[in-house]
Formats: C-alpha cells, structure tokens, sequence
C-alpha cells in the first residue's frame, strides 16, 4: 500500500486527491488490479486559464489564485502523510509564454515541480481514472470513449483495458467561453443565436479532427468526465446540492443532456447561479461545456452518457502507485 498525493491543474480548476492505493504490479496499469481509499479530495476553482486564449500568458492574479490553492493542498498533504506526489499541469500552462513562473511557484510551495503534460498523456491518464472501475462491468460494452471535457481543452480516448487511439483539441468551456461569449470584457447572457452557432462550429471542427484518429463511431459506451459533465448529471437528477456518491456512475439519456443544454443557453446568469449543485464558479462557463457534450453524442449517436467522478486526478493517483 502506498498513500499518495495526486494534483491536477487544469484551465479551470485545480484538485487534490490523497488517497492510499494497493496495486497487484509494479506498473499499475490499466490491466492491474487493485484498490484505491480515499482520504481526501477537493476542488478549487482557480481560472488559471483566464485571458491565456488571447493573451498568451498566465494573468498574475490567476497565478497567485492558483499559488494560494496550493499553499492549502501542501498543509493538507503534511497532514496525512503522503508519501509520494504528483502534480501535472495541462491546457493552461501548456499554452503560456509565462509558464516558468508558474512552475518555480509550485516547486517553492510544494516541493515537487509541476508535470506540463501532453493531451495525449492527459487522456491516457482520465481513461485509466475513468475505467478501471467499469473494465468488469458486464452491463456495459466496449469498446469505450472517455471524453473529457476540460476549461481548456477536451479529451478523447477509445480502448478497451488499455488504450487504442487518443486525441486532445482545444475546445474546453472556458476557452470556448472567452472566445465566442464574451464582448468587452462581460459574458453575453444569455448568449446570441449568433454566438451560440459560432461555438458549435468550433466544436465541429474539432470532432472532425478527432475522427481522424480516434474511431468514435466505434465506442460503445460514452464515459464523461470533468465538471461539466458532473454538473449535467446533477441537473438531471435533480439534485439539492453537488452529491458525488449519486452522481458517479449515473447515466443521463441523450434527450436528458438536449434539454439542459437548452436550458444553460438561454438562461441568465441568476437563473444559473440559482441551480444548486451549480458550483459559483461555472455559471458562466456550463453552457459551453454542456455544447460540448451535446455535439459529442449526437456525433457518436451515444443514446446515454455514464458519468463517472474518478478521472484524470484518479488516474495520475494509480500511475504514482
């Protein structure tokens, strides 16, 4: 048994996992068994991507947001004793000139120096997260395609115990957000027609460029991840505050994810704010993410989508183990 520390950094949010882990080999790969106990986990939402898309920098206040989340994960990490860490860094800090100081920032506070990982390896990472619970699940086919669903970037991974073709674009919620909603500094709410045709171009464009590679015609269970995708499946349940024990491994029908969609696109930002297992963060962000997954399961013709909370942050805790 190994407790370890597991950080994601994304576009959007950065996470902490501690967790002890029990793995039958040495390379704690898809294809091992094992266990994984949770002993912590949390969620910061720190838009370290805020204005990268434009700007093509990491913003100081987004760094120093991002600096404070980490002074608190290195008091929780000491506290219950991890000991090995891992933190990986993706779409942001990938995209940005600045990210040197990024990076020297975390190794002052945490000790260990930030992973700036491709799209491929993230992806590799949330398939294992994401699947190694459901391998000896006999109500659900495979192949499967992970999806994740990132601030900037998403994710696309078919395999069945290992991994078979994968692909990272950059369509997230908040880079699909700051491109397309936003004018003069304020997001459009609701947004326009206009607007919301625009990002669903994007959207398209990338989907085409993932079915070069990835055979997402081939799946035979959509698996989605990433807070868009929990937020999506919270509505749908009905929810009066974020459960993740309800909301792992529910299932929400294509018709269900349609109507929500909708409802994210032509809603104000009060009426938003005022959902409940909405967290504060993502009222100006959801609408883009639940375009993302709509346009995913009408490509793929996905009739339901399983929703799964053990993802990237999951799978970098195994590859640790």
């Amino acid at each position: 048994m190994t407790r370890v520390a597991a950080i994601d950094c994304g576009t959007n949010s950065i996470r902490l996992l501690v967790a002890d882990c029990t793995v039958s080999d040495s390379a704690g790969g898809a294809g091992a068994s094992g266990e994984l106990v949770e002993l912590d986990r949390r969620m910061t939402i720190v838009r370290l991507g805020q204005g990268v898309d434009k700007t093509g920098r990491l913003a100081p206040e987004a760094l120093e947001r991002t600096f404070a989340a980490c002074r608190e994960y290195a008091a929780v990490i000491e506290e219950l004793g991890a000991e090995r860490v891992r933190f990986v860094a993706t779409s942001a800090s990938r995209d940005a000139e600045n990210r040197k100081e990024f990076v020297q920032g975390v190794l002052a506070i945490l000790g260990v120096e930030p992973e700036v990982i491709s799209g491929d390896q993230e992806a590799e990472f949330s398939f294992l997260g994401a699947t190694k619970e459901l391998t000896g699940a006999t109500d659900m086919e495979k192949p499967f395609l992970v999806v994740d669903i990132g601030g900037g970037s998403t994710e696309f991974v078919v395999g069945e115990e290992h991994v078979r073709a994968a692909r990272s674009v950059d369509v997230g919620c908040v880079r699909m957000t700051e491109r397309h909603l936003v004018v003069d500094g304020v997001v459009t709410d609701p947004p326009t027609a206009e607007q919301v045709a625009a990002m669903r171009a994007d959207i398209e464009a990338a989907l085409d460029l993932v079915g070069q590679t990835v055979p997402l015609t081939e799946a035979r269970t959509l698996v989605g991840l990433a807070g868009s995708v929990t937020t999506v499946a919270g509505i749908a349940l009905g929810l009066p505050e974020y459960d993740s024990s309800a909301i792992h491994h529910a299932r929400v029908p294509y018709e269900r994810v349609r109507e929500i969609t909708e409802r994210m696109l032509t809603s104000t930002h009060a009426e938003r704010a005022a959902i409940p297992v909405l967290h504060p963060g993502r009222v100006d962000v959801i609408g883009a993410g639940t375009l993302v997954l709509l346009a995913v399961m009408e490509r793929t013709g996905a009739r339901e989508v399983v929703v799964s909370e053990h993802d990237i942050l999951d799978g970098i805790a195994w590859s640790i183990a």
